[in-house]
């Protein structure tokens, strides 16, 4: 059986993820590992507890990929010192009462998301900063790390060059259409 997942060729846009204020090199790590496995760009910390900072080597104990070998890792001091491309958007993700809900959230082809800290919210200033917040509708807050696994999933079914599921479980899986470059799409009949 060939586990190898190759969607990284498949997915639109970029994306990068990362945590505000977290303080648990375990979790950093899991968010990490699962980051590398779906095809992230980067991973970023914002104002990591020293605990995080000064302890890559328990990070690297749930990070058994090793992913900051093999993406850009960025640590941020501050809200205000996060750099991200030109055209990238944030999307902030935490229970607000007024944040969009994950199953309806059309995700942005270039990314950055934030989770928030294990016990704690994302900072006011990163709300503010974000041009989106999102929110996996959960009874009350789960593990960082599974939120962003869950976030990331949702972005490659959602972006990723997979067919429509069928109407119903006994139905056939669609056929993906080629993308036809360079060509206008009509899709209204000028008749």
């Amino acid at each position: 059986m060939n586990n190898t997942f190759t969607h990284p060729n498949r997915l639109r846009g970029y994306f990068s993820i990362g945590a505000e204020n977290i303080s648990k090199p375990m979790n950093l790590g899991n968010l990490f590992r699962s980051a590398h496995a779906f095809g992230a760009n980067s991973v970023f910390t914002i104002s990591p507890h020293k605990k995080v900072s000064n302890n890559m080597r328990a990070m690297n104990k749930s990070d058994t990929s090793k992913s900051t070998e093999h993406l850009p890792y960025y640590e941020w001091e501050s809200v205000e010192k996060m750099q991200v491309p030109k055209g990238c958007e944030i999307v902030g993700i935490e229970l607000l009462e007024d944040a969009k809900e994950l199953p309806s959230f059309r995700h942005p082809m270039r990314a950055a998301y934030v989770l928030g800290a294990e016990a704690g919210s994302l900072s006011e200033s990163m709300i503010e900063r974000c041009d989106h917040i999102i929110k996996i509708p959960t009874t009350f807050s789960i593990n960082v790390a599974i939120a962003g696994a869950i976030v990331m999933y949702d972005r490659v079914r959602s972006l990723g060059k997979f067919p429509r599921p069928p109407v119903t479980s006994w139905g056939q899986e669609e056929e993906v259409s080629e993308h036809l470059y360079g060509k206008s799409i009509n899709l209204i009949d000028n008749r």
